[in-house]
């Protein structure tokens, strides 16, 4: 930071007079890239590595012991959420063997829940998840006989190598090829349901023609009057589907359809189920418990006329119907193309919320590891500089930041509560969460004691019976009516405690948590079908307070940054093996759309009240410098895009940014760079993760910088001034049409208006490069120096671009003709700009000065 001071300083008290505004314009962008660059590296003052010890998680809760003598599980319920929204952009088959990965971990069956939000409301979901949960009874056994890992069966038997190895069971060959043929049958019937539904649809839609026209005649109508038969999209059991049909009909449209909650599995009973040898068992499960554990369809009910909140909407829907059908004080969130690659990751995540304080902690983020990525990693999919450089060093704040899947929450935090012995941090030096002795606090009735309060007499029944008056009065005005609902909060606060312990604050008892679940009975449905109807929420606080917030597309972060406001803590967990593992979209296309859809999430949390400068007392320092960096780095697109045409520029005038290049330019320049490749050497050794990573990351924020950061912000402010609302497709999870290569969406080049910028800035720098060469070259005062200095930085910024280029060329070379079309028309541009800009001789000397030797 010293070195770049000096440096800057250097930069504003030498300005080059022969081209002012060409220094003007550097300086400007070199002094917002510095404080960019502080806002980044701020944060990673106080980096932690933390680790678990399972071994002692299981002795404390999965053992007998005096005050658990049954040795039933005492750890709290988890209750898992997946959410997809168009099955033709995410596969039922990728979003099933998520399914299968879920209800296969190793965690105690009667406290596990998953829940499949389908927004969507599409029949071939519905129909996907109940052939999944068919094939999870030959699935799950045979993952806890033989210890399969991982316990996704498409990335099973697809792994090379030896299956058999260390595997001790003589019969484990036999009953992985009994498995893998089952598994084939679950795809093939799996992959074949579109058109087993649009047979099935045809058949009954023809026979209600027959019967309506048979009526006709028979009442005495017009034979040739046509019938109005509505296309409807027919269930296996004769029924109509009361979701979105294929062809959409009043009440049975994407955004029009009643809500359907469908209980695939029931929940487990508490005491183990051991198999059996029988002949109609696909493999011998003897002495394995073939228990499942509870396994929901849910697709919440909309309506025309409501706003129903995109992915967070259904979310807040899905946290309710888990309230009131099973209640678990923590929460799994998963994309649907996201699976459990680790079967011990849940454990993982309850190792901190059962520790000393864990009682303070909001959510155990995991990190996103992707599979199907290219091998050089063209496009920084891997994002492994975020993931284990950034959100490391957050760890040691705060913590991490909320980013969407993978992530183990605390239901209470989701519910717009205060954590307990909440501090607030008033010193700006109390930077890291193990700096500086906090004051005691003062004591104020503010509104977020008086939540801590309520929480307390929910749980205690320590208020007076005026307060639970006014409490009653209130739970519908941020919860809503479902008195269930309510009902649940408490218990789920309680479940949520560690256990009772020497130094452990706010504990509950052992074996509190042994008692075996209530079997779900028709009200129970009936209710949760109530939560998630579309006018629930109206006038409560979900979305604004409570559950997911509303508001923005990046509604992860927001939601995360409101829990560290509120003084919640929250812990990143970085496994041996990986947690979890998704899909990440390698084409460039859909790469800079998913990069565009941040980066205007971004733009609109620094326009909003979630900007951390406005944030409360409870965040610290350090935690509101990573939050302000969230909303502020999209904006660096203005200056990078400035930065990248300046040597153009340049070269273009035969100027450059300094007016000679002088021993101490070179100086500053050389201890710059030095300075920042150390600090590079210094994560990467850190972190793990190798230089060519942190170079793809590099090159890959120029080019997002240079596209989608740009058009985020003009997105944004078109939001916040005019009211724009902005729409985007989802991404999608779908492999290539080449199936023989893995990567075929890497060489598919699909036009978008992101790619002008990066084409016109690389033909610019070519161009550019070409003009001060020849200009140079026929000069009779040829200047070196400048022709240097900018030659120099266009290979930069070319070199940065050449992922960019190299996508543009598709496989094999094949440049879709538009992209020559704009080659052809900036350099024709460029060239007349240059001409009607500079109109004199070639020969004539422009400027003074030359290369100055020490």
């Amino acid at each position: 930071m010293v070195v770049l001071a000096l440096f800057l300083m250097w930069r504003v008290q030498h300005p080059n007079p022969d081209a002012l505004w060409l220094w003007g314009m550097s300086v400007v962008c070199e002094i917002w890239f510095a404080f960019s660059w502080i806002l980044d590296q701020l944060p990673k003052l106080c980096p932690i590595n933390r680790l678990t010890d399972l071994s002692v998680l299981k002795e404390k809760f999965d053992m007998p012991s005096p005050d658990n003598p049954s040795g039933r599980s005492d750890l709290p319920g988890v209750d898992i959420f997946v959410s997809t929204a168009d099955p033709e952009k995410e596969p039922p088959l990728t979003t099933a063997n998520t399914i299968l990965s879920i209800l296969a971990s190793e965690y105690p069956l009667e406290k596990l829940a998953c829940y499949l939000s389908d927004d969507g409301g599409a029949l071939l979901s519905f129909e996907a998840l109940a052939e999944a949960a068919s094939f999870a009874r030959v699935w799950i056994p045979f993952c806890r006989k033989h210890k399969i890992e991982p316990r996704n069966p498409e990335t099973y038997f697809l792994l090379k190598g030896d299956p058999t190895k260390n595997k001790v069971r003589s019969d484990f060959v036999k009953d992985r090829r009994k498995v893998k043929r089952e598994y084939d049958e679950f795809k093939v019937r799996v992959n074949g349901l579109p058109d087993s539904i649009r047979r099935r649809s045809d058949a009954y839609n023809a026979h209600e023609e027959i019967r309506a026209k048979r009526h006709q005649m028979e009442s005495g109508g017009d034979p040739s009057e046509p019938l109005n038969i509505p296309k409807a999209t027919w269930m296996a059991d004769g029924t109509h589907w009361p979701g979105t049909w294929t062809h959409s009909g009043k009440e049975h449209g994407r955004g029009d359809h009643a809500g359907i909650i469908q209980v695939m599995l029931a929940p487990p009973t508490a005491e183990p189920l051991m198999g059996s040898s029988d002949e109609e068992n696909i493999i011998d499960t003897t002495d394995v418990d073939i228990r499942l554990p509870m396994l929901v369809y849910m697709s919440r009910e909309k309506r025309p006329g409501y706003d129903h909140n995109k992915k967070a909407g259904a979310m807040n829907a899905l946290v309710r119907t888990s309230a009131v059908m099973s209640n678990g004080p923590f929460i799994l969130n998963l994309d649907c193309d996201h699976y459990i690659f680790n079967s011990l990751a849940i454990r993982e995540a309850m190792c901190f919320f059962m520790d000393k304080g864990g009682d303070r902690l909001a959510y155990v983020q995991f990190p996103q590891r992707f599979e199907g990525v290219d091998p050089n990693d063209r496009y920084a999919n891997h994002n492994t500089v975020f993931f284990d450089v950034n959100m490391r060093a957050l760890d040691g704040l705060q913590g991490p930041v909320y980013v969407g899947t993978g992530c183990v929450f605390r239901r209470i935090a989701l519910y717009g509560f205060d954590p307990p012995r909440i501090r607030d941090h008033g010193c700006c030096f109390q930077i890291c969460c193990f700096c500086c002795a906090p004051k005691k606090p003062k004591m104020k009735k503010t509104k977020t004691k008086q939540r801590e309060s309520e929480v307390a007499g929910l749980t205690d029944h320590t208020t007076s019976d005026d307060d639970d008056e006014i409490e009653a009065s209130m739970l519908p005005k941020r919860y809503g009516s479902s008195a269930v609902f309510a009902a649940s909060i408490p218990v789920a606060e309680f479940q949520g405690r560690p256990l009772a312990d020497k130094g452990v604050h706010n504990g509950r008892p052992a074996g509190a948590l042994t008692i075996p679940r209530e079997p779900l009975d028709a009200s129970t449905v009936a209710e949760a079908i109530n939560v998630v109807s579309c006018f629930y929420e109206d006038k409560t606080e979900w979305g604004g307070r409570v559950g997911w917030i509303y508001g923005s597309v990046t509604e992860d972060v927001v939601t995360g940054f409101r829990m560290h406001n509120r003084g919640w803590r929250s812990i990143y967990c970085v496994t041996k093996r990986d947690a979890f593992r998704g899909t990440a979209p390698i084409n460039l296309t859909d790469r800079l759309h998913q990069v565009l859809r941040w980066a205007t999430g971004s733009v609109e949390i620094f326009f909003s009240r979630n900007n951390a400068l406005l944030a409360s007392s409870r965040l610290k320092f350090l935690q509101r410098i990573a939050y302000l960096n969230v909303g502020i780095y999209p904006f660096t697109s203005i200056f990078l895009l400035v930065y990248c045409f300046l040597p153009a520029l340049s070269l273009y005038t035969g100027q450059f940014i300094v007016q000679n290049l002088n021993l101490a330019f070179l100086i500053y320049l050389l201890t710059i760079t030095i300075s920042l490749c150390s600090l590079a050497v210094l994560e990467v050794k850190w972190s793990g993760i190798s230089l060519e990573e942190w170079w793809r990351n590099e090159q890959f924020w120029v080019i997002g910088g240079t596209s989608a950061h740009l058009a985020a912000v003009f997105q944004g402010i078109l939001k916040v001034m005019a009211g724009v609302e902005i729409s985007f497709t989802l991404t999608s999870k779908s492999a290539g049409d080449d199936e023989d290569d893995i990567y075929a969406d890497l060489y598919i080049v699909k036009w978008t208006s992101l790619f002008i910028p990066p084409i016109t800035i690389g033909i610019t720098n070519i161009v550019a490069i070409a003009v001060g060469v020849s200009r140079t070259i026929y000069s009779t005062n040829p200047e070196w120096s400048k022709l240097l200095g900018g030659v120099f930085f266009s290979l930069w910024v070319l070199m940065h671009l050449y992922p960019f280029f190299k996508g543009l060329m598709g496989k094999g070379g094949k440049t879709p003709t538009i992209i020559y079309v704009w080659a052809g028309l900036l350099s024709v541009i460029i060239s007349l700009l240059w001409v009607y800009i500079s109109p004199q001789d070639g020969g004539a000397a422009v400027g003074g000065g030359g290369f100055t030797f020490p």
